[in-house]
């Protein structure tokens, strides 16, 4: 019997480690530092490009209007503004462990259209299978129609299903949708909890 292993992206394997970056665009526009991250991360046209509602050209059009850059302007501040964004290497070389072990690991992420292409480029889109963004599904965490969007994705006999989110409120979704929910930080040991459920599991069929 499989077990699946469903990880979140941004927060958990993509971490910003240096903010200078947004901090940089922050003082080049007299703002206060935090000001272009929270434009970035608004809570309207964010929300929607996340849904799948808007293309993200839209959503990057708004978020040039609402700290008055250029067209040519915004698509560096896009560029600059996940320079600081380091990509977990220890989680990934759990994943690929896991993998290893014969376990399903797929991945659930709010995220916009960008999302895949990206993980293309960081050279990880094949750890991933299945691969859920919110963007192409429609739904977002922590919605219940997305955690049994993913469960029904799965195969019949996959159980238990461990979600791993940064998010509590991500966290209680899965685990009132049947999941097995784990809150991720920074300094938890992962590789540990996860293999003492899987020797729990095996311990529990025999």
């Amino acid at each position: 019997m499989p077990i699946a292993f469903i990880f979140d992206f941004g927060g958990v394997l993509m971490k910003t480690a240096d903010y200078a970056p947004r901090h940089t665009w922050d003082e080049r526009l007299g703002l206060s530092h935090g000001s272009v991250e929270k434009a970035v991360h608004n809570a309207d046209s964010w929300l929607r490009a996340q849904k799948g509602d808007i293309p993200v050209s839209d959503y990057w059009a708004d978020v040039a209007q609402q700290l008055n850059v250029s067209a040519e302007d915004i698509s560096q501040l896009a560029h600059d503004f996940y320079a600081g964004d380091v990509l977990d290497k220890t989680l990934i070389t759990l994943i690929e462990k896991l993998r290893d072990d014969g376990h399903i690991v797929g991945l659930l992420s709010n995220d916009s259209l960008e999302l895949e292409p990206k993980l293309h480029h960081l050279g990880i889109h094949h750890l991933f299978d299945p691969l859920f963004i919110s963007a192409k599904l429609g739904m977002m965490k922590p919605d219940s129609a997305i955690y049994q969007h993913v469960l029904a994705s799965l195969p019949a006999d996959c159980y238990p299903v461990i979600f791993v989110d940064d998010r509590i409120d991500n966290v209680h979704g899965a685990i009132k949708s049947g999941m097995v929910g784990v809150f991720y930080q920074p300094k938890l040991d992962l590789d540990k909890i996860l293999y003492d459920m899987i020797h729990a599991h095996r311990k529990k069929i025999g």
